[in-house]
């Protein structure tokens, strides 16, 4: 396999990016679409005190739920938590500051990150004091909406099914969720897949990421947790 970009790496070069009290994007939807080797990296890194942007908190041991569930994370912005009860406890607690956004919000507010926008207007969640706690509000045409801040990270984690060398990307179904919103959202992305193929080989059709959103490439060594649909 060529690697004339030297997007191609191994998890133990890249892992380094990710440091004590990042901001850190990772896709997945309830694990799926998570990046698992990566995930168990950053464990065995130890880092801590990670600001997380996730859709949800994952399942205790599934996705992002793992760095919940060790302790490694400082603050959590996402459009849900229910699924992990180890992260709801934590943030009665106060051991885990918790934002919470719209799903549809959420994914906005990361495209308007990745596109180099400063936000978006939203009026979801209008005339609720939780939702209108510290946003600002303004009147276009007669409406009122919140200003709703992009959202960016200092490294995006994101899971695909396979990639070429230069980085484009193609994802398995709903898999794909976040990740291409996040791709582009990160400083540095990292993506990692099933499979690595020579330029030429995807579907130009199918791609959905480009490459220029992507400085590495891992290859995944598999989902290595049990879902919680499958039988015990």
């Amino acid at each position: 396999m060529a690697n004339s970009f030297q997007k191609i790496r191994q998890i133990d070069e890249v892992i380094g990016k990710i440091n004590d009290g990042c901001t850190l994007m990772a896709g997945g939807f309830g694990g799926v679409g998570t990046p698992p080797s990566l995930i168990d990296a950053i464990l065995e890194k130890e880092v801590r005190d990670l600001e997380i942007i996730c859709n949800d908190t994952g399942f205790p041991h599934i996705g992002i739920g793992k760095l919940i569930s060790a302790g490694r994370v400082r603050k959590v912005i996402a459009s849900h938590i229910g699924s992990n009860p180890i992260a709801g406890s934590l943030m009665s607690e106060g051991k885990l500051e918790v934002e919470f956004s719209p799903q549809g919000t959420l994914g906005e507010r990361i495209r308007a990150g990745g596109m180099g926008l400063g936000g978006i207007l939203s009026d979801v969640g209008m005339g609720s004091e939780i939702a209108e706690k510290g946003k600002d509000l303004v009147q276009v045409e007669g409406r009122t909406y919140f200003i709703e801040t992009a959202l960016t990270a200092d490294v995006a984690i994101i899971c695909g099914k396979a990639a070429d060398e230069f980085g484009n990307i193609i994802y398995k179904k709903s898999a794909r969720n976040m990740n291409p919103l996040m791709a582009m959202a990160g400083d540095y992305t990292i993506a990692e897949v099933d499979e690595i193929v020579s330029l030429g080989e995807l579907d130009a059709e199918a791609i959905i990421t480009p490459g220029v959103f992507v400085q590495a490439i891992v290859q995944s060594e598999g989902v290595n947790w049990k879902w919680v649909w499958e039988a015990k």
